[in-house]
């Protein structure tokens, strides 16, 4: 960027940061005894990733996590989020913990509060040891009791050292990308079962908060990451306004009500009532579920703009989870990303707007992740020019603080991705990072968003809110 623009500047304490997850970076799928998790089974699957990608070696992060972190110190960050991969912890799922497992995130922990990068650690980022699969998966209540298990495990380990504590990432993309749309893992489609992922990953969250605050160190803060939309119907027609609020029970409500709000939705029967009697749920699940959050993670790309549309089953008992008469129109004005989805930063102060009226006890939130797709390369001199991706954090960013002005409190802001990595079921042809990754050779390249977002953090708080290129 050149020449000089005038950016807001955000509180004295307000945390800056990126974030990745283990399967998307880490690769070395096989070493020190790791399991296999639903990821490494569903990208091997024929037709289930774009190209046939995997995550075998991603971006080679096991090995690699030094040069990733002084690319992080460089950054001027104050905070990395990541995930840990629960196949390095338990292979299996259960059991004894790997000591190799619990040693690398151990390592990693230490290299980063020596950079200075307070760790924000997630326990879970989609990537269910494989055996739990077997035994049903998320659909099954015992599969909650295995992650508090987990969760216990980790926090035992790590808890003195990190403060930050989010126990799942996106429960909506888990339960129902996975078991409903069936385009994640384990790549189910599914009714009723979709919808007791949905509750029993939630339950795990309440469960896993319960493990480690009974033998907390002291100094932590725990919450949950949830991904959220701005609901907006493309009309005023009673079926698009009908419409819109089923879409938003789907996307928003069946996490965000639980648990901030200690209740289930109340639209929810007529979304679902002909596919579930959500027999899963049992006394005193709530209450776990609904307990005190220290802060919310929040995860927003994009504005959900709805219409009605017909129902792909007719029969309304045969319909998975996300048959739900709805379909995303959003304005034609709007710039797409390379993943297809509508650019409007107005969205994010608007979701959060949303979430401060809706819930009163609302808790301090993080802004988790946050970014852009492009199908990035170097030019002739090898430099990575990505504007599209400045463009696009700068103006959600000035939306985010003005946001915070108008009196939602945010904490902290972590920017997706550091790195290029494997974008799931897009495989590795749509890049998220600040940093460019040719994934043959693992060189990494700073793009132009990189030192954009280094100016950015190190000027939001000048009195003046400068920044010259």
């Amino acid at each position: 960027m050149t020449g000089e623009s005038t950016f807001p500047t955000f509180p004295d304490g307000f945390r800056w940061g990126v974030a990745t997850s283990a399967y998307q970076i880490e690769g070395a799928v096989e070493a020190d005894g790791r399991g296999a998790s639903i990821w490494d089974t569903f990208s091997h699957r024929a037709g289930a990733v774009d190209n046939g990608d995997t995550g075998d070696v991603a971006c080679d992060h096991y090995h690699r996590y030094g040069e990733d972190i002084a690319l992080m110190r460089e950054l001027g960050v104050d905070s990395y989020r990541f995930s840990v991969a629960w196949p390095r912890i338990q292979p299996q799922g259960s059991g004894r913990p790997s000591s190799a497992g619990l040693d690398f995130y151990s390592r990693l922990v230490d290299e980063l509060l020596a950079a200075g990068i307070e760790p924000c650690l997630t326990l879970y980022h989609w990537d269910l040891p494989q055996r739990l699969e077997e035994a049903g998966g998320w659909r099954e209540r015992d599969t909650a009791g295995r992650f508090a298990d987990y969760a216990a495990i980790v926090h035992r380990e790590l808890g003195d050292r990190v403060r930050l504590w989010t126990t799942l990432n996106e429960p909506f993309c888990s339960a129902f990308l996975g078991y409903a749309e069936g385009r994640h893992a384990p790549g189910a489609r599914e009714g009723h079962e979709a919808l007791a992922a949905a509750h029993h990953l939630l339950l795990g969250h309440g469960a896993a908060t319960a493990a480690m605050r009974a033998q907390r160190y002291g100094h932590e803060s725990f919450g949950i990451t949830l991904n959220l939309n701005p609901v907006t119907p493309v009309s005023d027609s009673p079926e698009d306004v009908a419409a819109a609020r089923r879409y938003e029970c789907y996307q928003n409500l069946v996490f965000s009500d639980p648990v901030l709000a200690g209740s289930y939705p109340d639209v929810e029967s007529t979304v679902w009532g002909e596919i579930s009697d959500f027999s899963f749920r049992r006394g005193g699940d709530l209450e776990l579920i609904g307990a005190e959050l220290d802060f919310l993670g929040v995860n927003n790309y994009f504005p959900g703009y709805v219409r009605a549309a017909p129902f792909e089953s007719v029969d309304p008992k045969l319909r998975t989870a996300d048959d739900i008469g709805v379909e995303l129109d959003p304005p034609e004005s709007l710039r797409r990303t390379t993943m297809n989805w509508p650019v409007e930063a107005a969205g994010l102060s608007r979701l959060l707007l949303w979430l401060d009226e809706r819930y009163p006890e609302l808790p301090p939130i993080y802004i988790t992740e946050n970014g852009t797709s492009g199908f990035d390369a170097p030019d002739g001199e090898g430099e990575v020019h990505d504007g599209h991706r400045i463009e696009y954090l700068d103006t959600h960013l000035r939306e985010l603080r003005g946001a915070m002005r108008a009196g939602v409190v945010v904490h902290g802001y972590y920017c997706w991705s550091l790195l290029d990595n494997f974008e799931w079921a897009e495989g590795y042809k749509q890049r998220f990072g600040l940093v460019y990754v040719d994934f043959e050779s693992q060189r990494r390249v700073r793009k132009d968003s990189f030192d954009w977002y280094r100016r950015t953090v190190a000027h939001s708080r000048e009195p003046d809110g400068s920044l010259t290129g």
